[in-house]
Parts: structure tokens; sequence; C-alpha cells
């Protein structure tokens, strides 16, 4: 399977117009696939929120000095982060790249760079193909 496969496009209800589409890449799939199912569908239910408009940066943040963002999700106790990053070259795109459990406060930086490694992969990979 291609590193950059796409597993899913989720969408509002069909009345709602989201602001981005949301792709995951395999490690974002694989890592969502082994959580709990009710931690999953929290995190979905998060995505489609922000999807839907609503600026909250408890579920959704820019990280700083970096062009990755965090969704974020907090799932009886245990807090969830899946790593992404916007591609507006044709049309909006939210990536997200791999995911993790956080287990301190502060967000690992080691995740941070592995996050920009794949977006940086991604952006390569997408002009060779154009």
């Amino acid at each position: 399977m291609e590193l950059f496969s796409i597993f899913a496009l989720l969408y509002m209800n069909i009345m709602d117009v989201p602001i981005f589409q949301f792709l995951l890449l395999e490690e974002a799939r694989l890592f969502l696939k082994s959580i709990p199912e009710q931690a999953r569908d929290k995190i979905y239910y998060n995505i489609k929120k922000i999807q839907g408009g609503i600026k909250d940066s408890e579920l959704f943040k820019k990280l700083e000095n970096t062009e990755i963002w965090e969704f974020r999700t907090l799932y009886h106790g245990t807090a969830y982060r899946l790593f992404s990053f916007w591609d507006k070259s044709s049309g909006a795109f939210v990536i997200a790249t791999h995911g993790t459990i956080k287990k301190t406060q502060k967000t690992p930086p080691k995740e941070i760079v592995r996050a920009e490694e794949i977006r940086k992969r991604y952006f390569e990979q997408k002009k060779m193909n154009h």
C-alpha cells in the first residue's frame, strides 16, 4: 500500500459543508485502528466539529514554531493526539500524519519532528506526481 494512501474523507451531514476535507495517511490510520473504538469515535466526533467551523484550541491547535497542528481528544482520562498539517494547494485538506497517546503535558519534540518529516515527504511526493 502506498505510504500516502487515503483512508477516509470525513464529512459533516450532507446539508453541512465542511471547511476542509480530512485525510488519514497510513500511520494515522493504523494508530486509530489500534485504540479503543469509543476513543476513536470521540476523535472522529471532534474532527467533525472542527470541520463544521467550530474554533476550539482544546480540540485543534497549531503547534508553536511549526506547520504542524494537533487534534486533541481526552477520553476517560487518556489524552489522544493526532498530528496533522494543511494542504491548501488544491482545496482545503487537513492531512493526519500519525497519532500518539500523550503521557506528559508537553508535546514530545520527537513527535513534532516526525510529523514535519512526513509533511515534507508528502509535499515532495505530491510535487513529483504533478
